[in-house]
């Protein structure tokens, strides 16, 4: 017998003690061997690393909706299935890539995927750039909230512009930036869209471990990988005709060809009123075909109808899509399997359903969705959020689930970013009536709260976090905590070391399951409305959709 069992038989004993023979039974718990199962089935070879449009896919929404079935769920996809398409451009660099910089005349090769990694969602079918002019424009920011301008005064317009990663208060804080903690205009996608509203060619950003949070490898094999987006009437505006990042050291050399010094330049961007320039006699070169076709992936979408108000929902999510099958490692593993980013997550959801479903049944509706694409830029939960299968303005919270940790259970559980949402107090409250602790998100300066699906929702005004592992082991505590993440980003995360292995330690993935159980059970139980806190970008948004619920005056 568990200890989650016992504990659960004491908790109905004191219940019937003190409301008699008709109180209701206890809730069951969540299962180990479960979890297990599932994370080891969808992180197997069989699944070839779980990409978007392959067989892989295939497997993964037919195992999802199979076992959402088996947990006592009702579809809730398109025209009464399991599934909501999903249509997406897809975009994959063909046959060989040749790149170079060129300055004062001296060519200077760069091998793809080692000192530069490019990309294009740009509906072109070739990149042809001979000689493009580069421009240096610090982190690519434009703030006037803050009073800066990274781009005052420069002309990008059919150039390439090189930017740092993150923002400037990570080497500098406190800052305009809020601190270490990364923002909006300190992730790529951000720095993408900016140059292409003002006509760039392209954008290269220099990457560093540190302020990127990721190794190059991380870099390196989401290039490779086929880039996907949802279906834009815009295109051609939208995207820039060549994206990519370079190595700091490549960044190095070529600043020294230009007469620059990195380390200089790079301090100067950090200063309020940097002003941009060109990096003289400098040139970019890229060619490369990109084949390009359009796709349908899915979500797979389970409905848990609610006892007394099923017009009303709280969703469930974990998107289940990885990179699949890229360059081999040193060991010849070419599979990304993607054990923990998110097979943990997604065995969660299933569980959630059967053990909610095994009752006593919540009042709202909850909906668990397996979303797709969420590491070509969370599509997924974009589409959903614009074609939603349940109204969002009567969807009351959306909990995201996010790679739980097998290197042992935790005191506490956490979330992604300062989400300044009511939600992180009720994920509080269910972690202490479990005899935990909620810890806000250790590493700000990643901006996970950018890069989980989450994000999708709360531009759309729901009220919605991303929940994570806690960081302080019971065995290690929180020296043992960043040790074991520091290992999983540098050796595993979005590399063929994301397997799963029969000696993961289950009792943190068990654990922190339970405390999203409470908390979904609570959320979708409560007559209350979870809310974005006052300062929240997202509250009037989330004000504007709420006056048209029903029954509001």
């Amino acid at each position: 017998m568990t200890r989650t069992t016992i504990a659960g038989l004491l908790i109905a004993g004191l219940m019937l003690a003190a409301c008699g023979k008709d109180a209701p039974a206890p809730a069951p718990g969540v299962d180990s061997a479960n979890l297990a199962r599932h994370i080891r089935t969808l992180a197997s070879d069989d699944f070839e690393g779980r990409a978007p449009d392959t067989p892989g896919e295939a497997k993964t929404i037919a195992y999802i909706a199979e076992q959402f079935e088996a947990a006592g769920l009702e579809p809730a996809g398109d025209n009464g299935t399991w599934l909501q398409a999903v249509t997406l451009e897809r975009s994959e660099i063909g046959g060989d890539v040749t790149t170079s910089f060129t300055v004062a005349g001296t060519a200077m090769p760069l091998a793809n995927g080692e000192d530069i990694a490019l990309e294009s969602l740009h509906p072109a079918p070739r990149v042809d750039l001979a000689g493009v002019p580069l421009v240096f424009a610090g982190y690519g920011i434009t703030a006037p909230e803050l009073g800066w301008d990274d781009y005052a005064g420069l002309d990008v317009k059919d150039k390439v512009v090189v930017v740092l990663v993150n923002d400037p208060d990570f080497e500098t804080a406190p800052g305009k930036f809020g601190g270490r903690a990364m923002t909006w205009y300190g992730r790529w996608a951000y720095k993408y869209l900016e140059a292409a509203k003002r006509g760039a060619a392209g954008v290269l950003i220099v990457h560093e471990t540190a302020p990127a949070a990721y190794p190059w490898a991380t870099v390196r094999n989401g290039r490779a990988a086929p880039q996907f987006d949802i279906v834009r009437d815009d295109a051609d505006s939208h995207h820039l005709r060549v994206r990519g990042w370079i190595q700091r050291a490549t960044a190095e050399r070529l600043f020294a060809a230009a007469g620059l010094d990195f380390d200089e330049a790079k301090r100067a961007a950090q200063q309020q009123g940097f002003r941009a320039h060109a990096l003289d006699d400098a040139r970019f070169s890229a060619a490369f075909d990109v084949a390009r076709s359009r796709i349908t992936s899915h979500n797979v979408a389970g409905l848990l109808p609610g006892a007394s108000r099923p017009d009303e929902t709280v969703i469930l999510s974990a998107h289940w899509d990885g990179f699949g099958i890229g360059a081999p490692d040193g060991t010849g593993d070419a599979i990304m399997n993607a054990a923990v980013d998110n097979a943990t997550a997604v065995a969660s959801i299933i569980e959630v359903a059967r053990a909610l479903h095994a009752g006593p049944r919540p009042a709202r509706s909850v909906l668990f969705l397996a979303l797709t694409a969420e590491e070509s830029g969370l599509l997924g939960a974009t589409h959903y959020a614009a074609h939603p299968l349940r109204p969002l303005e009567t969807t009351a919270a959306v909990l995201n689930l996010e790679m739980w940790s097998p290197d042992g259970p935790t005191r506490d559980i956490s979330s992604w970013g300062l989400g300044k949402v009511s939600l992180e107090r009720d994920l509080a409250a269910a972690a202490e009536a479990l005899g935990r602790t909620w810890s806000p998100d250790p590493d700000l300066e990643a901006g996970f709260f950018y890069r989980a699906d989450h994000f999708a929702f709360a531009q759309a005004g729901v009220p919605a976090i991303t929940i994570g592992p806690g960081m302080d082991q019971l065995d290690g505590g929180v020296e043992g905590g960043r040790a074991a993440r520091a290992a999983y980003f540098a050796t595993r995360y979005h590399q063929p070391g994301d397997e799963f292995d029969d000696g993961w330690d289950m009792r943190g993935p068990v654990a922190d399951t339970e405390v999203v159980l409470r908390l979904a059970r609570e959320v979708a139980e409560s007559g209350a409305w979870p809310s974005w806190d006052e300062g929240s970008e997202f509250r009037a948004a989330r004000e504007e959709s709420a006056a048209s619920r029903p029954g509001v005056q």
